[in-house]
Formats: C-alpha cells, structure tokens, sequence
C-alpha cells in the first residue's frame, strides 16, 4: 500500500503496521471503555458523580441538589452502578450512593 513518507519512515522505525495493530488493546477492554465513555456522555451523569465525589449521598439529597423526576434520577443512577462507577448501600429506610474508585479515576481525567 502507497502511504505517504512520514508515516513509512514512523512505521519502519515501530516495527511496521503488524506490531502496531498488536498494540491496540483487546477488544474486550475497548467494549468497557466504550460502556464507560457512553455512561459519561451525560451531563446528569457526570453531576451526579461530582456530588459523589464530595460524599456519600441518599437519594433524596441527590435529587434536590440536580433537580430531576425520580424515573429519571433512578435511570440515571442504574446506568452508573452497573458499569461500576458508583455503589449504593442500604441504610435503613435509605439507599446510599457513594463513587467508586473506578468512578473517581473517570471524573479527575
């Protein structure tokens, strides 16, 4: 294939188009990334991580400080705990939602 000089030169110095495609990571990491990329693509998402981030909350709290429905807040909440960025504990009448480390590591980025 006719590529232009730079990038053969970048290529013959990297050990050629074989080893950068060995490079790339697996694609089982890229779907997780992907997963996560696409839960932080909102910004209510994204709030709710910040307020976590500050402490842990119950639903109540997070609900008064962003403002939204409890189907929307609830949805929200769900997209963020399956993908492991936030974990929430039962506390007697209350549910409590804190940021995991994996949560943290994605909003200080």
């Amino acid at each position: 294939m006719e590529i232009p000089e730079d990038m053969e030169k970048w290529l013959g110095e990297h050990g050629g188009l074989e080893r950068m495609i060995r490079m790339l990571p697996d694609d089982n990491v890229l779907k997780e990334k992907s997963r996560v990329y696409g839960a932080l693509s909102d910004p209510i998402r994204l709030k709710i991580l910040h307020l976590l981030s500050l402490h842990p909350l119950c639903v109540c709290l997070i609900k008064g400080a962003i403002g939204i429905s409890d189907s929307k807040l609830s949805y929200h909440l769900s997209v963020l705990k399956q993908i492991g960025l936030i974990d929430g504990k039962r506390r007697k009448n209350w549910i409590i939602y804190s940021i995991t480390d994996k949560g943290l590591e994605c909003i200080k980025k």
